[in-house]
């Protein structure tokens, strides 16, 4: 188990690695395209706790449960959403027994529920408010150290998650957006707008995840830190992907490219690193190693 909670260590000055991804590595080791990675918990656990591990080694001090898809509505995409307490159970387990004696903390990742709210769709946002809850007191029953609202493009979505969360668990909520349209998120949110209405719902840490590219997120994080004084989080993707020959997805940021870019997140402010899409234990390796000289400053 953690010595320190993360708020503690935060307090502390300290500077933290995330993790790297889950479910483009995850496809890499053997996951079917288009298959939930939430399958895995029960059809090949011994390989999530072999990516978590993998992620240990090269320096991580978060590891994100394999939860993203792990609302009652994402896990009817793989028939599993009325397992919604043993999903999130299992995930959060099996990154603790990953972890053994590390001083590691356990995020509960939290995904977007892939439905538009009203009334551009037909998610109520009381239905919101009741999936992301039920999946928060799951992740914080397993025994989650923190959780972690990730991917999130709209302001309703977000909000609804951080209310249902804080309903039922008072763990440490980071909160992170993707401006996969370069500066805005696909919904069209700006940062500085996600930074005044996320600081104002009270989550512990705000950031960027995944996106489009290095520079734009470098942007992205500048201009959260000039909006908020709440710690921030850098997650973002090894770039956009392509199609190789076998059908996977390929990464053109070199771990080397992600170890020299993490200094510029540092120097942005962010005080929690890591990477997300195509993001490998390698990449993560050299973001660890930027962080390491970062620390000596």
């Amino acid at each position: 188990m953690p010595n320190r909670t993360l708020l503690e260590r935060l307090a502390a000055g300290e500077l933290l690695i995330s993790d790297g991804a889950t479910g483009t590595n995850m496809q890499e080791r053997g996951l079917t395209l288009g298959t939930a990675p939430e399958v895995w918990l029960y059809e090949n656990p011994a390989a999530v706790v072999r990516l978590h591990r993998d992620f240990i080694e090269a320096g991580a001090q978060i590891l994100l449960t394999d939860t993203f898809g792990g609302t009652r509505l994402r896990l009817a995409h793989a028939g599993l959403e009325a397992k919604v307490l043993e999903t999130n159970r299992r995930a959060v387990g099996l990154a603790r027994e990953a972890a053994g004696s590390a001083d590691v903390l356990v995020a509960g990742s939290m995904g977007p529920t892939g439905q538009l709210l009203e009334p551009l769709g037909e998610l109520t946002a009381s239905t919101a408010v009741s999936v992301y809850a039920e999946q928060a007191r799951a992740l914080a029953k397993a025994g989650a150290d923190l959780l972690v609202i990730e991917t999130q493009f709209d302001l309703g979505e977000a909000a609804n998650a951080i209310k249902g969360a804080r309903t039922t668990t008072t763990l440490p909520i980071v909160c992170s957006f993707s401006y996969d349209m370069g500066h805005k998120t696909m919904m069209g949110l700006a940062p500085a707008q996600v930074a005044t209405e996320l600081t104002t719902l009270g989550v512990d840490v705000i950031g960027v995840n995944c996106g489009r590219s290095l520079p734009e997120n470098l942007d992205n994080l500048k201009t959260l830190r000039a909006s908020t004084d709440l710690p921030l989080w850098m997650k973002p993707n090894a770039g956009l992907p392509h199609m190789g020959e076998d059908h996977h997805a390929l990464y053109d940021v070199t771990p080397a490219d992600m170890g020299e870019q993490a200094a510029l997140w540092v120097a942005a402010g962010a005080r929690i690193i890591g990477g997300c899409c195509g993001t490998s234990p390698e990449h993560l390796r050299q973001i660890a190693r930027a962080v390491a000289l970062a620390r000596q400053v």
